[in-house]
Order: structure tokens, then C-alpha cells, then sequence
């Protein structure tokens, strides 16, 4: 495995978790010793059967370094899965306030400026990730869940790994989607007295917000689309898409829709399909 993202994106608790799991976790590796840390781990792939490294800009010059470990790796037979962490500005802002660690690109123009900088830095890293997660709002024990359900998640050829988000608008967009559907137009059952402290997993509120006309409208949308641009990813080369399904709260209407969008796709076995229902634990 391999760790990457954004300095407060929660980098140090993931690789804990890694650990938890037995796997021999190195961080903070000089980039010039990654390609030899590569040749270590293929020259005893028994012993080294689990090995997370955690990359960032305090190994210089980021992607290079990434390139040069990923070739080294897959040089010698091994793929390893990229997770990268991001997180949104004020929240990166906030955790560095409240632990009052430095920044490692820190410098006289302010802690924004060199998120910033980060970010630019580490563009090409997040385009190679085959995993994307969204920290701003997550709990350990959320971000553990996340984690897991995408250990050793690697598709088949032509196929897509899938992973549905819903969430609410007024908790801002999920930085890790692909794209977005926004199904707020939809009736809202926040307003029936009796549906308004039942989630979207309830049969009650699914069935309130499925038999709506305009919804099985979008679903029928919703489904041309996904079936013209899905192969054109593969035929791209994407291994994975992550679309988020998004309502004013993100408790009914978005849960009730990522649900059945992911039955449908389950049905269809073009891959993989995960659900995170990502203001749950909110209510």
C-alpha cells in the first residue's frame, strides 16, 4: 500500500490503522531511498508480504519519488494500491491550529499559502491514486470503515470498482467524487411529520422518495447516462468511480437514491459496488 495526501488529511492515523492490520508501515522515507526499499521489499515478499509507506512532500520532490518507487515496484511484479487523503482548506486550517504543528512547507506567507503550494505539489499523486478519501468529515472510526472496504479492492480487466457517497449539500460536496447528482428537487420527507427521524434506509422513506414520478424519471436518466459514460472510462483506462448522491441533509432522499443506484449497478455486474452514507451517524 501506499499512503499519500495532505499534511492534516489524517496521514499518521491512517497508517496506525495499517499497523493495526500487521502491516509494516515506513513514513517519511527520503525519496532517494525509496527505489531501494522497493528492491528490499521484492527480495523477500514473504516477510514483506504487507507494507504500507506513507509518501508525501517531506520526501522532496513528490512525484518523482512516487514515480520512481511505483516503476521500481511494478518493475519487479508488484502493484501496489495508492490511497490518498485530502481534506477541505478550512478544515486543514483548523486541525493545524488545534495541534499546532507546523506545516511542513511552511513558510512567512501562512498555513492557506502552503496548503496550497501542497495541493500544486501533489496533483499528479492524487491523479495516479486508485482511492480517494475525504477526511473533512469523517471520524476515526469512519475513516477505518473506508479504509477497509477498500483493501484489495483492485477490478478485473473491463470492469469499473464503484463507490457511491451520499451525502448532504449544507456539509459541503465530497472532495473525492467523480461526479455529482444533486436530488434536492426530489419531495423532501424532512416535512412528513412521521418520516422525519427515519433514514433512507427505512422502508418508509424509500418508498416515499422512489415512487415520486420525477424520480423514477432521474433513475431513468441516471441510468442512460451511467451507461454511455461507464465504458468510455474503461475503454480510458479507469479502474474507479466514485459518483455522490446529494440532498439538503444527506438522511433521506440522497441515502434512499445511492441505495438503489447501487442495486441497480450490482445487478448489472459491471463491478464492485460500495456504499458510504456519509451524514448518517449526524441524526
Amino acid at each position: 500500500m501506499v499512503v499519500s495526501g495532505l499534511s492534516g488529511a489524517g496521514k499518521t492515523a491512517a497508517a496506525k490503522l495499517f499497523e493495526d492490520l500487521g502491516y509494516t508501515v515506513v513514513d517519511n522515507l527520503p525519496g532517494e531511498l525509496l527505489p531501494d526499499l522497493a528492491e528490499l521489499v521484492s527480495g523477500d515478499r514473504e516477510r514483506f508480504a504487507r507494507v504500507a509507506i506513507v509518501l508525501d512532500v517531506r520526501a522532496g520532490d513528490a512525484p518523482l519519488a512516487f514515480a520512481a518507487m511505483r516503476g521500481a515496484l511494478e518493475g519487479r511484479g508488484i502493484h501496489p494500491q495508492v490511497f490518498f487523503l485530502d481534506a477541505r482548506d478550512e478544515i486543514l486550517i483548523r486541525r493545524f491550529s488545534e495541534t499546532r504543528h507546523r506545516h511542513p512547507l511552511a513558510d512567512q506567507r501562512g498555513i492557506a499559502s502552503s496548503i496550497a503550494q501542497e495541493r500544486l505539489l501533489l496533483a499528479p499523486v492524487q491523479d495516479e491514486a486508485d482511492v480517494v478519501l475525504d477526511t473533512s468529515d469523517l471520524s476515526l472510526r469512519e475513516l477505518r470503515e473506508r479504509i477497509f472496504s477498500h483493501l484489495g479492492d483492485t477490478p478485473e480487466p473491463e470492469t469499473l470498482a464503484i463507490q457511491l457517497i451520499s451525502f448532504g449539500f449544507k456539509y459541503g460536496v465530497p472532495l473525492e467524487a467523480d461526479l455529482v447528482f444533486d436530488v434536492r428537487f426530489m419531495q423532501n420527507p424532512h416535512y412528513i411529520p412521521e418520516l422525519r427521524q427515519l433514514s433512507g434506509l427505512t422502508e418508509a422513506v424509500r418508498r416515499y422518495v422512489l415512487d415520486q414520478p420525477v424520480t423514477r424519471r432521474f433513475l431513468t436518466f441516471l441510468d442512460e447516462f451511467l451507461a454511455f459514460v461507464i465504458p468510455a472510462y474503461i475503454s480510458e483506462g479507469k479502474t474507479r468511480l466514485t459518483i455522490a448522491i446529494g440532498c439538503t441533509g444527506g438522511y433521506h432522499r440522497s441515502i434512499a437514491i445511492a441505495e438503489a443506484l447501487a442495486e441497480h449497478l450490482r445487478k448489472k455486474g459491471l463491478g464492485p459496488v460500495a456504499v458510504f452514507h456519509r451524514e448518517l451517524d449526524r441524526a
